[in-house]
Protein backbone atom coordinates (compact mmCIF):
# COMPACT_ATOMS: atom_id res chain seq x y z
CA UNK A 1 0.00 0.00 0.00
CA UNK A 2 2.88 2.39 0.72
CA UNK A 3 3.92 1.94 -2.92
CA UNK A 4 0.72 3.60 -4.15
CA UNK A 5 1.01 7.11 -5.60
CA UNK A 6 0.16 9.80 -3.05
CA UNK A 7 -3.29 10.59 -4.48
CA UNK A 8 -4.31 6.93 -4.65
CA UNK A 9 -3.06 6.26 -1.13
CA UNK A 10 -5.04 9.20 0.21
CA UNK A 11 -8.21 7.93 -1.46
CA UNK A 12 -7.56 4.41 -0.14
CA UNK A 13 -7.15 5.68 3.43
CA UNK A 14 -10.23 7.91 3.22
CA UNK A 15 -12.42 5.10 1.87
CA UNK A 16 -11.12 2.47 4.28
CA UNK A 17 -11.64 4.54 7.42
CA UNK A 18 -15.03 5.62 6.13
CA UNK A 19 -16.11 1.99 6.00
CA UNK A 20 -14.92 1.09 9.49
CA UNK A 21 -15.95 4.34 11.21
CA UNK A 22 -19.07 2.96 12.99
CA UNK A 23 -17.08 0.28 14.85
CA UNK A 24 -13.69 1.99 14.95
CA UNK A 25 -13.70 2.91 18.65
CA UNK A 26 -15.12 -0.46 19.71
CA UNK A 27 -12.44 -2.30 17.75
CA UNK A 28 -9.72 -0.16 19.32
CA UNK A 29 -10.96 -1.01 22.81
CA UNK A 30 -11.11 -4.74 22.03
CA UNK A 31 -7.80 -5.00 20.13
CA UNK A 32 -5.89 -3.23 22.90
CA UNK A 33 -7.90 -4.53 25.89
CA UNK A 34 -8.76 -0.91 26.61
CA UNK A 35 -5.13 0.18 26.82
CA UNK A 36 -5.50 2.71 24.00
CA UNK A 37 -7.35 5.01 26.41
CA UNK A 38 -4.34 5.00 28.75
CA UNK A 39 -1.99 5.68 25.84
CA UNK A 40 -4.03 8.72 24.83
CA UNK A 41 -3.88 10.06 28.39
CA UNK A 42 -0.11 9.73 28.37
CA UNK A 43 0.17 11.33 24.91
CA UNK A 44 -1.85 14.37 26.00
CA UNK A 45 0.30 14.76 29.13
CA UNK A 46 3.34 15.19 26.87
CA UNK A 47 1.61 18.06 25.03
CA UNK A 48 1.80 20.31 28.13
CA UNK A 49 -1.53 21.97 27.39
CA UNK A 50 -2.31 25.33 28.96
CA UNK A 51 -5.56 27.13 29.67
CA UNK A 52 -6.73 29.03 26.63
CA UNK A 53 -4.22 27.33 24.34
CA UNK A 54 -5.33 26.41 20.82
CA UNK A 55 -4.65 22.74 20.07
CA UNK A 56 -4.81 20.84 16.77
CA UNK A 57 -5.95 17.21 16.95
CA UNK A 58 -4.64 15.98 13.61
CA UNK A 59 -6.13 12.80 12.19
CA UNK A 60 -8.73 13.31 14.89
CA UNK A 61 -11.00 10.48 13.74
CA UNK A 62 -13.82 10.14 16.27
CA UNK A 63 -12.25 12.62 18.68
CA UNK A 64 -10.77 10.39 21.40
CA UNK A 65 -7.66 12.58 21.78
CA UNK A 66 -9.73 15.78 21.70
CA UNK A 67 -11.95 14.55 24.52
CA UNK A 68 -8.91 13.50 26.55
CA UNK A 69 -7.36 16.93 26.00
CA UNK A 70 -10.48 18.59 27.40
CA UNK A 71 -10.48 16.23 30.37
CA UNK A 72 -6.90 17.13 31.23
CA UNK A 73 -7.13 20.83 30.39
CA UNK A 74 -10.80 21.87 30.35
CA UNK A 75 -9.91 25.43 29.35
CA UNK A 76 -8.00 24.56 26.18
CA UNK A 77 -9.54 25.12 22.74
CA UNK A 78 -9.40 22.49 20.01
CA UNK A 79 -9.55 22.24 16.25
CA UNK A 80 -10.07 18.69 14.97
CA UNK A 81 -8.89 17.77 11.47
CA UNK A 82 -9.19 14.51 9.57
CA UNK A 83 -9.29 13.17 6.04
CA UNK A 84 -12.43 11.06 6.54
CA UNK A 85 -15.82 12.72 6.86
CA UNK A 86 -17.53 9.62 8.28
CA UNK A 87 -15.10 9.56 11.20
CA UNK A 88 -15.60 13.27 11.87
CA UNK A 89 -19.41 12.99 11.81
CA UNK A 90 -19.18 10.45 14.66
CA UNK A 91 -16.64 12.62 16.47
CA UNK A 92 -18.86 15.68 16.23
CA UNK A 93 -21.74 13.80 17.83
CA UNK A 94 -19.57 12.55 20.68
CA UNK A 95 -17.99 15.92 21.46
CA UNK A 96 -21.12 18.03 21.00
CA UNK A 97 -21.87 18.04 24.74
CA UNK A 98 -18.32 19.05 25.70
CA UNK A 99 -19.05 22.75 25.81
CA UNK A 100 -17.54 24.67 28.70
CA UNK A 101 -14.75 27.13 29.23
CA UNK A 102 -12.83 25.08 26.68
CA UNK A 103 -14.39 23.53 23.61
CA UNK A 104 -13.91 21.90 20.23
CA UNK A 105 -14.09 24.98 18.02
CA UNK A 106 -14.51 23.12 14.77
CA UNK A 107 -13.96 20.07 12.59
CA UNK A 108 -12.28 20.38 9.22
CA UNK A 109 -11.28 18.04 6.41
CA UNK A 110 -7.52 18.28 5.99
CA UNK A 111 -4.57 16.51 4.43
CA UNK A 112 -1.95 15.93 7.14
CA UNK A 113 0.79 16.81 4.64
CA UNK A 114 -0.71 20.14 3.52
CA UNK A 115 -2.38 21.74 6.52
CA UNK A 116 -4.78 24.66 5.85
CA UNK A 117 -3.59 26.71 8.83
CA UNK A 118 -1.25 29.71 9.16
CA UNK A 119 2.24 29.40 10.56
CA UNK A 120 2.42 29.26 14.36
CA UNK A 121 -1.34 28.81 14.83
CA UNK A 122 -1.33 26.23 17.62
CA UNK A 123 0.09 25.78 21.09
CA UNK A 124 0.31 22.03 20.40
CA UNK A 125 -0.37 19.49 17.67
CA UNK A 126 -1.39 15.98 18.75
CA UNK A 127 -2.17 12.90 16.69
CA UNK A 128 -3.22 9.32 17.33
CA UNK A 129 -2.43 6.55 14.83
CA UNK A 130 -1.91 9.03 12.01
CA UNK A 131 1.69 9.02 10.82
CA UNK A 132 1.85 5.46 9.56
CA UNK A 133 -1.05 6.32 7.24
CA UNK A 134 0.50 9.33 5.52
CA UNK A 135 2.40 9.05 2.26
CA UNK A 136 5.32 11.24 3.34
CA UNK A 137 6.10 11.28 7.07
CA UNK A 138 8.78 13.94 6.64
CA UNK A 139 6.36 16.29 4.89
CA UNK A 140 3.69 15.78 7.54
CA UNK A 141 6.13 16.49 10.36
CA UNK A 142 7.40 19.55 8.51
CA UNK A 143 3.90 20.98 8.21
CA UNK A 144 3.12 20.22 11.85
CA UNK A 145 6.34 22.06 12.73
CA UNK A 146 5.15 24.99 10.63
CA UNK A 147 1.74 25.37 12.28
CA UNK A 148 2.86 24.95 15.91
CA UNK A 149 4.06 28.04 17.78
CA UNK A 150 7.64 28.54 18.90
CA UNK A 151 8.06 26.56 22.11
CA UNK A 152 5.02 24.41 21.29
CA UNK A 153 4.91 20.62 21.33
CA UNK A 154 4.06 18.04 18.66
CA UNK A 155 3.03 14.64 20.06
CA UNK A 156 2.32 11.52 18.00
CA UNK A 157 0.92 8.20 19.19
CA UNK A 158 1.24 5.32 16.73
CA UNK A 159 1.93 1.63 16.22
CA UNK A 160 5.30 0.37 15.00
CA UNK A 161 7.00 -2.91 14.07
CA UNK A 162 7.41 -5.23 17.07
CA UNK A 163 10.92 -5.64 18.49
CA UNK A 164 12.64 -8.94 17.82
CA UNK A 165 12.55 -11.10 20.96
CA UNK A 166 11.00 -14.30 22.25
CA UNK A 167 7.51 -12.76 22.11
CA UNK A 168 7.76 -11.75 18.45
CA UNK A 169 5.93 -14.87 17.11
CA UNK A 170 3.04 -14.27 19.54
CA UNK A 171 2.79 -10.61 18.52
CA UNK A 172 2.82 -11.50 14.82
CA UNK A 173 0.07 -14.08 15.41
CA UNK A 174 -2.05 -11.41 17.12
CA UNK A 175 -1.45 -8.90 14.33
CA UNK A 176 -1.91 -11.25 11.38
CA UNK A 177 -4.55 -13.67 12.67
CA UNK A 178 -6.42 -12.34 15.69
CA UNK A 179 -6.99 -8.76 14.53
CA UNK A 180 -8.39 -9.66 11.05
CA UNK A 181 -10.64 -12.26 12.70
CA UNK A 182 -11.96 -9.65 15.13
CA UNK A 183 -12.41 -7.28 12.21
CA UNK A 184 -14.56 -9.86 10.43
CA UNK A 185 -16.67 -10.80 13.46
CA UNK A 186 -17.14 -7.38 15.10
CA UNK A 187 -16.74 -4.83 12.32
CA UNK A 188 -17.62 -6.96 9.30
CA UNK A 189 -14.46 -5.78 7.52
CA UNK A 190 -11.67 -8.39 7.66
CA UNK A 191 -9.72 -6.88 4.76
CA UNK A 192 -9.57 -3.45 6.38
CA UNK A 193 -8.21 -5.05 9.53
CA UNK A 194 -5.53 -6.79 7.54
CA UNK A 195 -4.28 -3.30 6.69
CA UNK A 196 -3.59 -2.52 10.36
CA UNK A 197 -0.91 -5.21 10.88
CA UNK A 198 0.54 -4.58 7.42
CA UNK A 199 0.89 -0.84 8.05
CA UNK A 200 2.27 -1.49 11.54
CA UNK A 201 4.92 -3.94 10.36
CA UNK A 202 5.84 -1.69 7.45
CA UNK A 203 6.21 1.49 9.48
CA UNK A 204 9.31 3.08 10.97
CA UNK A 205 10.90 1.77 14.14
CA UNK A 206 10.60 4.26 17.04
CA UNK A 207 14.27 5.17 16.78
CA UNK A 208 13.81 5.99 13.09
CA UNK A 209 10.71 8.12 13.69
CA UNK A 210 12.49 9.92 16.50
CA UNK A 211 15.27 10.75 14.05
CA UNK A 212 12.68 12.21 11.66
CA UNK A 213 11.57 14.55 14.46
CA UNK A 214 15.15 15.68 14.97
CA UNK A 215 15.75 16.17 11.23
CA UNK A 216 12.60 18.32 11.06
CA UNK A 217 14.07 20.70 13.63
CA UNK A 218 12.37 19.65 16.86
CA UNK A 219 14.30 19.73 20.13
CA UNK A 220 13.79 17.85 23.40
CA UNK A 221 12.76 14.89 21.23
CA UNK A 222 11.84 11.65 22.96
CA UNK A 223 9.71 8.53 22.73
CA UNK A 224 8.22 5.86 24.94
CA UNK A 225 7.48 2.27 23.90
CA UNK A 226 4.22 0.64 25.01
CA UNK A 227 2.27 -2.60 24.44
CA UNK A 228 5.27 -4.97 24.27
CA UNK A 229 7.05 -2.45 22.06
CA UNK A 230 4.41 -2.33 19.32
CA UNK A 231 3.10 1.16 20.18
CA UNK A 232 5.07 4.33 20.82
CA UNK A 233 4.45 7.92 21.90
CA UNK A 234 6.77 10.46 20.27
CA UNK A 235 7.22 14.10 21.19
CA UNK A 236 9.28 17.10 20.17
CA UNK A 237 9.32 20.83 20.83
CA UNK A 238 9.69 23.65 18.33
CA UNK A 239 12.64 25.80 19.49
CA UNK A 240 11.73 28.95 21.38
CA UNK A 241 14.01 31.01 19.16
CA UNK A 242 12.25 29.81 16.00
CA UNK A 243 10.49 32.70 14.21
CA UNK A 244 6.71 32.41 14.38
Amino acid sequence: MSNLPAREQKQFIRSMFGRIAPRYDLMNRIMTAGQDLRWRKEAIRHANLRAGGLVLDLGAGTGDLAREALRQQPACRLVCADLTLEMMFIGQERTHSLIGEGAVLGWTAADAQVLPFPQGSFQAVVSGFLLRNVHDVRQSLADQYRVVEAGGWVVALDTNPPPKNMLTPVIHFHLRRVIPTLGRIIAGHPQEYQYLPASTEGFLQPEELSQRFIETGFVEVGFERLMLGTVSIHWGRKPLNEPV
